[in-house]
């Protein structure tokens, strides 16, 4: 038995479905979308009225601007930002607009000075310093009085710096949190001899080797690369070299001096 063919008023009613269909979807996911737009504007309401009436506890207390971030971040809202209500020279973060100058400017005055130890040091970490370490040598360097600095600070005044490209930006080694001011990626071998570092203070060919199960050559180039940088120093009076990280002779070093 011969199957009758379809005919084109079949293909035009298989169209205009389609076509229904895809207009009912436009029209949900508008719905959806401003739906969504006036909730967020309802969150940022809230915020503003949040921050207005805790700017104070926000200013000096460093816990509580953490958490105030934190919600700002939540709801995909970046305080140190500029606003994308205003634009042109007049635009500004929104610590800013909530809070008056001084909060925008304790970040943006923490991230020079960032800037500046970073420099200094450089020297001695090859661009690569903790932290905790930066957090300590910034305050070091603030009057008495002055807002207390916290790590959540460093990182937030480091991420004001991200204008610049590529030279500033965080990284992690192992569970400790570094900031990294020169512009060079870490391959994975390097991050892992440093990882290794960090918690042994330091490394050799043959820890690696045996650890790591790398070949003589690899571990040499990733020890090379890494002291070519500077983020590794060398101490050739030990029967086999030992590479060591500039951060934990710091720390150690720091440690001594404190219990002494």
């Amino acid at each position: 038995m011969s199957r009758k063919g379809v005919g084109l008023a079949a293909f035009d009613r298989s169209r205009l479905t389609s076509a229904q269909f895809a207009s009912h979807g436009n029209t949900l996911r508008s719905s959806d979308a401003q739906a969504l737009e006036t909730q967020l504007s309802v969150f940022r309401s809230l915020l503003q009225q949040f921050a207005q009436t805790h700017a104070k506890d926000i200013r000096s207390d460093p816990s509580f601007r953490a958490q105030f971030a934190r919600m700002c971040a939540a709801i995909g809202v970046d305080p140190l930002a500029s606003s994308s209500a205003s634009s042109g020279a007049g635009s500004s973060s929104m610590w800013a607009q909530l809070l008056g100058r001084s909060v925008n400017d304790f970040y943006f005055e923490l991230a020079v000075r960032a800037v500046e130890v970073c420099g200094a040091t450089r020297g001695e970490n090859g661009g690569l310093i903790g932290v905790r370490e930066l957090r300590e040598r910034l305050m070091r360097g603030r009057m008495e009085g002055a807002p207390e600095v916290t790590d959540d600070d460093v990182l937030r005044a480091v991420a004001t710096l991200k204008p610049l490209g590529s030279s500033y930006s965080v990284i992690r080694v192992g569970n400790k949190p570094y900031i990294r001011s020169v512009p060079k990626e870490l391959n994975t071998d390097q991050s892992a001899v440093l990882e290794a570092a960090q918690v042994l203070g330091y490394v050799s060919v043959s820890m690696l080797m045996i650890n790591l199960r790398w070949a003589r050559a690899r571990a040499q180039t990733a020890l090379e690369d890494l002291l070519g940088e500077g983020m590794l120093w060398v101490d050739k009076q030990a029967p086999e070299w030992e590479y060591w990280s500039p951060g934990f002779m710091l720390d150690v070093d720091g440690t001594t001096a404190a219990g002494g």
